[in-house]
């Protein structure tokens, strides 16, 4: 973890409430897929916490939803101005086990982080098939992206206003060798029921400090409790519990 003094070079709008940002400093280095960052804002007293969809040394990238007075304050964000930042956050995902074709499940604000992991993967050679999910056909982005790294795309929304009627489980390929999801819960519980193989799920949850230190994240797992902003936010399928 280090904290940073990060400059905007990129702040546009996506959709009517989605966000990529760009951030830039000389000392800033590479993350790995499925970290996450938290960021201060002035007059708010806790750090937002934001996954990262791309990095490479020197420039870091995030998608956000305006969803509070937080996010809403870095959508009026402008080019050049600094913001003081948390990087290398969380434990990220393990590429060793996908296998050659492995299955990546994004819903809403959980597809940036899937962006990384799917160039990281296609640079290995893997055949990556993504299934990004959405309510609406007005909310959806990212899967040009995801198709100019030469991944197989599939956009679900739950009105059937674009793409498959439904949410990323009626959208399951038959064959994979692994999977990598991250979003909203209710979808992380279907994930877990209907797929067929092992994986890695990516978990949101309210976070204090974002490094470890107030345990206001834990959650308990079949080998005891873990902070998803630590030990997590990325979790292995066979040690999540689900509390009802």
């Amino acid at each position: 973890m280090k904290q940073q003094i990060l400059k905007i070079t990129e702040n546009t709008a996506l959709t009517d409430s989605v966000y990529r940002m760009v951030l830039e400093s000389p000392e800033l280095e590479e993350h790995r897929p499925g970290q996450f960052v938290n960021i201060r804002l002035d007059g708010l007293y806790l750090r937002r916490p934001v996954s990262v969809c791309d990095s490479v040394p020197g420039k870091l990238t995030i998608l956000y939803k305006t969803v509070g007075k937080g996010t809403e304050q870095m959508s009026r964000m402008r080019a050049g101005e600094p913001l003081d930042v948390l990087t290398g956050l969380g434990n990220g995902y393990d590429l060793s086990k996908a296998g050659e074709s492995p299955l990546l499940l994004g819903g809403g604000v959980g597809v940036p982080p899937l962006y990384m992991l799917a160039r990281k993967l296609r640079g290995q050679g893997k055949a990556v098939t993504v299934v990004l999910g959405f309510n609406t056909a007005k909310e959806v982005f990212g899967e040009e992206a995801f198709r100019a790294l030469g991944c197989s795309v599939t956009v679900t929304t739950a009105d059937g206003s674009r793409g498959t009627k439904g949410f990323v489980t009626d959208a399951l390929p038959e064959e994979y060798s692994y999977f990598y999801t991250c979003g909203p819960e209710p979808m992380l519980r279907a994930v877990f029921r209907k797929t067929k193989t092992s994986g890695q799920f990516s978990f949101e949850e309210r976070m204090g400090c974002g490094f470890g230190a107030c345990m206001g994240c834990s959650c308990k797992t079949v080998t005891g409790y873990k902070r998803i902003c630590r030990e997590g936010p990325v979790l292995e399928k066979e040690e999540i519990l689900w509390e009802d």
